[in-house]
């Protein structure tokens, strides 16, 4: 039996990477190398940022709850506690939501929770 070369099959291969790769500076688009490695750092890069933009979203919605809050003269933390001890169930983007759309309500709550 001849030996069987890759031509073809890795020319497609090539070609796949390289169309992926398109716009990027330098060798890193015309090298079939350098853009196998960048594509594999951006697969890995946008996989961690997936996660870590719900983090960086937890964490905004944090700041501006703490920033209405203190408009009402209480902390963050006591309003949460309060929250929890008068049993209101609103997760962290909804109450950022209603900071920002509905101060009036919000006010409601920071009674509620103060009580």
């Amino acid at each position: 039996m001849p030996r069987a070369k890759t031509g073809l099959v890795r020319r497609r291969r090539h070609k796949k990477i390289l169309k992926r790769a398109k716009g990027f500076w330098g060798l890193r688009s015309k090298s079939v190398r350098k853009a196998k490695e960048t594509l594999l750092n951006g697969a890995m890069r946008s996989f961690h940022d997936r996660k870590r933009r719900k983090r960086d979203f937890r964490g905004l919605w944090i700041v501006r709850i703490n920033a209405a809050v203190r408009q009402h003269g209480m902390s963050y933390s006591k309003f949460m506690n309060g929250l929890k001890r008068a049993g209101v169930e609103l997760d962290r983007k909804i109450l950022a939501d209603l900071a920002v759309r509905n101060p009036e309500a919000f006010a409601q709550l920071v009674e509620k929770a103060k009580a």
